[in-house]
Order: structure tokens, then C-alpha cells, then sequence
């Protein structure tokens, strides 16, 4: 399997969960599908058309922190100036609140399009993952060959709802899996299993005569001679 395979690293950046609205904005681990078709599109300079995308990928970060940020709520109102004209005039309040970052991430994204490659050679808008101001930046971008393989590891990625049934050592989550722009930014949420800690796909609950295969990346680090499994997802 032919996939384009981008590495892209910052200093940080904050994936807000979107059910927290003053006062405190934690983080999710790991980047919701919908930030990734974001990133994507920003790439390419357009809303792309998701169906038959598949992508996967391998996300970390250093250490997570908290940081005080303020939002300035303005409106205007009308008041009377000393030259007796009416004027409109802005007036608002600062509200602080604590944003919880990631320090150092680092996502490796894996995606069914090669052709896309001068496309995030030369992308069209700024690089981000995120919020506006969390700045990338392309360390690597290559076409590779995937091997399908019936042993191999995950870790910090997602994975499918269904893999909560097979390990415990994931973290269901409800993430924003597409946002619709020609829909006034409609969100469809799923839920997924986060996937932080090392799975070794042969602890994987099966019955007897089931059999998984994965997709696995032969260029990256291999663990006890494993190579790193993908988890592919659509954002439709």
C-alpha cells in the first residue's frame, strides 16, 4: 500500500474539547479526526472532498502543561461624545482562563493520497495543528510502502470503537470526527479508544479463528522486532 507519509513538529499546540466554554479549556491527547481534515485542507487550499480518504497516525508530545490565557470580550455600545454627536464606542471585559497545552508534539500522518505530495511540499496556508497560533512544520515528506502484517505494535494513535472490546489499556473518547463547512460548520462526533500506551496486536482479544492483519510502517523504530501498526480511519 502506496501512502504519503508527513512528519510535522511544533512547539506546542492544544486540541480543546468542545464542551468546555469559560474558565478552564483542557486538552484532548491526541488530535481529533476533524483537526486532522483541518490540517489537511489548510495543506492543500481547499475543502476537499473526504470520501475515499483514509488516513492514519502516530501523534506525541513531551510533557503537558497549563498556561493562563485571557479573552477579550468586546461589544459595541452607543454613548455620547463631548461634541454632543452620537458615536458607537467598544467596550468589553477580560476573562482569564487556564488552557492546558501539549509541549513538543510531534504527529507523524499517514494518508491514502502520494499524489498529494507537492501539495504539503509547498502548502498552501500556514502550517498549524490546532489553534491559529500553534505553528509546524514539515520535517519530512515521503512516499512509502506500507507491509501488511498479522504482529505489530500500537501506540499513541486511535483506534476504533470496537478495539475497547479486545484492550484495556485504551481511553474511550468522544472527539469531533468532521466538521461541514457547507453545512455552517455542522460537527459529527464518534467515539474512538486513545491509544497512549504500547498494545502488542497479539494481546489483542480474538476468538479462536478470527484473524487480524494490520498495516505497518517497516521505516519506523521497531520494538523487540515489531514494526509500528496503522489504524486507518475516515472522516465519512
Amino acid at each position: 500500500m502506496r501512502v504519503l507519509r508527513i512528519v510535522a513538529e511544533g512547539d506546542v499546540t492544544s486540541f480543546r474539547y468542545p464542551y468546555f466554554m469559560v474558565g478552564v479549556q483542557p486538552t484532548y491527547e491526541m488530535p481529533p479526526p476533524a483537526t486532522i481534515y483541518g490540517h489537511v485542507c489548510s495543506a492543500l487550499g481547499e475543502w476537499l472532498d473526504p470520501e475515499g480518504v483514509q488516513f492514519a497516525y502516530h501523534f506525541t508530545y513531551k510533557t503537558r502543561f497549563v498556561d493562563l490565557e485571557h479573552t477579550h470580550l468586546v461589544k459595541a455600545s452607543r454613548g455620547k461624545m463631548p461634541d454632543s454627536n452620537h458615536a458607537k464606542a467598544l467596550e468589553g471585559k477580560i476573562n482569564p482562563l487556564q488552557r492546558e497545552l501539549l509541549f513538543k508534539p510531534r504527529l507523524v500522518l499517514y494518508l491514502n493520497r502520494p499524489e498529494w505530495k507537492d501539495n504539503f511540499a509547498s502548502p498552501r496556508y500556514a502550517v498549524v495543528l490546532g489553534r491559529s497560533q500553534d505553528l509546524f512544520t514539515y520535517t519530512s515528506i515521503e512516499v512509502i510502502e506500507l507491509e501488511q502484517r498479522q504482529e505489530a505494535y500500537l501506540e499513541h494513535t486511535i483506534a476504533p470503537i470496537d478495539m475497547a472490546a479486545r484492550t484495556p489499556r485504551g481511553v474511550v473518547t468522544l472527539m469531533p470526527r468532521f466538521i461541514s463547512y457547507q453545512q455552517h460548520r455542522f460537527p459529527t462526533f464518534e467515539r474512538y479508544v486513545v491509544l497512549t500506551r504500547r498494545v502488542r496486536t497479539q494481546e489483542l482479544l480474538r476468538s479462536p479463528q478470527e484473524s487480524l492483519t494490520f498495516w505497518t510502517d517497516p521505516s519506523a523504530p521497531k520494538v523487540n522486532g515489531l514494526q509500528l501498526g496503522l489504524l486507518f480511519h475516515r472522516w465519512v
